[in-house]
């Protein structure tokens, strides 16, 4: 099962960040998110405050829970929101490589199960 960490990783990756950029960007030690990557650690709340402040563009409940999508409020904080900001050019492509990426994911999943069906259905046509 995948932790919170594993879900802060995949955020650096989608930004196009290293872990040393992203450690440096919300104010952690240099090596923490790497090092807690490796000991499959838990995350602390003032790092998850942090992640908030710098990418509020990122879905904590995603990150917290991986229900949702990585990026983009949930419906419930979206009445609690602070006010909107403009996006990086950066935050964009993310959002966007990230929709690709579920979207990709989905097409090649459904891909998948039609072969396997085309298979189970050429075995059982052979067995007859």
């Amino acid at each position: 099962m995948a932790k919170a960490i594993d879900r802060i990783y995949s955020i650096i990756q989608s930004l196009g960040m290293s872990a040393r950029q992203f450690d440096m960007s919300i104010g952690a030690s240099n090596g923490y998110t790497l090092r807690m990557k490796k000991n499959n650690a838990s995350v602390g709340s003032d790092i998850l405050e942090r992640i908030v402040e710098k990418y509020p563009f990122v879905n904590i409940n995603w990150v917290v829970t991986g229900q949702g999508t990585m990026f983009g409020a949930d419906t419930s904080a979206a009445e609690h929101a602070i006010p909107e900001r403009k996006l990086t050019y950066k935050e964009v492509e993310a959002i966007i490589e990230q929709k690709i990426k579920a979207h990709q994911e989905d097409e090649l999943n459904n891909l998948m199960n039609k072969i396997k069906s085309e298979i189970t259905a050429a075995k059982q046509e052979a067995g007859n």
